[in-house]
């Protein structure tokens, strides 16, 4: 469950909103374990005016803004039970923040495009159904940059940070761990040594606020490479990174596996 989180909206409110970093896991998460810690978080946040949502299943050349007024729900996944393809995230677009996200992109020299017509992939719409599930908050989601690895991503962040004084809450969708080839069938699963080896370095540098070592982290953590053969899944760590700052405290809200080498670890960067 969330830590941290009640005591600090206790008090006056802020006047920077927190970044979320989640490990979405596959889709079967939207009803799984990992789901009421989710809920749990909710419970906590201010309700935002708004979501920037930047999931690890939107990759394009250029950081990419999604424009749609009514973003449709993306089934962007294939061999699970029918039921999930039933399911349905309404949540409304906001063009005018789009336009708002795309002029902060710009000023940072980011060159951003942008796209009338993109939907909400599993990435978002797994956490959201059950971070907000009356679908009635504002998602405008944004692209990972298939040309750009940490530093530019951390960019990215920096560049939105100003959002989190307007109650836009930022929401990064990834996994902590992500190699589907080493993925263990069946029921409670004890993860392997090399998942919880590299899961304690990535928490240790980041309640340390390491952030040259989490950009360098292919080079110095322990098993990266087998944890991300690539590396999308953990490219919105370093955005939800970089809108947080240099002042950002790492409080891990959400800890757990599925299929023995996923950690399903969240963040809340405050």
């Amino acid at each position: 469950m969330a830590r941290g989180l009640r005591d600090m909206n206790a008090q006056p409110r802020a006047t920077l909103g927190p970044t979320l970093f989640i490990s979405h896991g596959a889709p079967t998460s939207v009803n799984g374990a990992t789901a009421g810690c989710w809920r749990a978080l909710s419970a906590d946040l201010v309700r935002p005016e708004a979501v920037v949502a930047v999931s690890a299943h939107w990759i394009e050349d250029h950081i990419t803004v999604g424009r749609s007024p009514r973003p449709h729900t993306i089934h962007d996944f294939s061999g699970f039970p029918d039921s999930l393809y039933q399911l349905n995230y309404p949540a409304p677009g906001a063009p005018g923040l789009a336009d708002r996200v795309q002029a902060l992109l710009t000023k940072a020299g980011l060159d951003p495009q942008g796209d009338d017509h993109r939907g909400l992939d599993h990435g978002v719409w797994v956490p959201l159904m059950n971070l907000f599930p009356e679908a009635d908050i504002p998602v405008v989601p944004v692209s990972l940059s298939a040309r750009g690895g940490p530093p530019l991503h951390v960019s990215v962040g920096r560049a939105l940070a100003p959002l989190r004084a307007e109650n836009i809450l930022i929401v990064t969708s990834g996994g902590l761990t992500h190699n589907l080839g080493a993925l263990i069938p069946g029921g409670t699963v004890a993860p392997p040594e090399w998942v919880t080896t590299f899961q304690k370095w990535i928490h240790r540098a980041l309640v340390e606020r390491r952030l040259d070592d989490l950009i360098g982290y292919r080079a110095r953590a322990p098993h990266a490479v087998q944890s991300h053969p690539s590396e999308e899944h953990l490219l919105p760590l370093f955005v939800a990174l970089g809108a947080a700052g240099e002042a950002l405290i790492a409080d891990q809200v959400c800890h757990g596996y599925v299929y023995g080498t996923l950690a399903m670890d969240a963040y809340v960067f405050s």
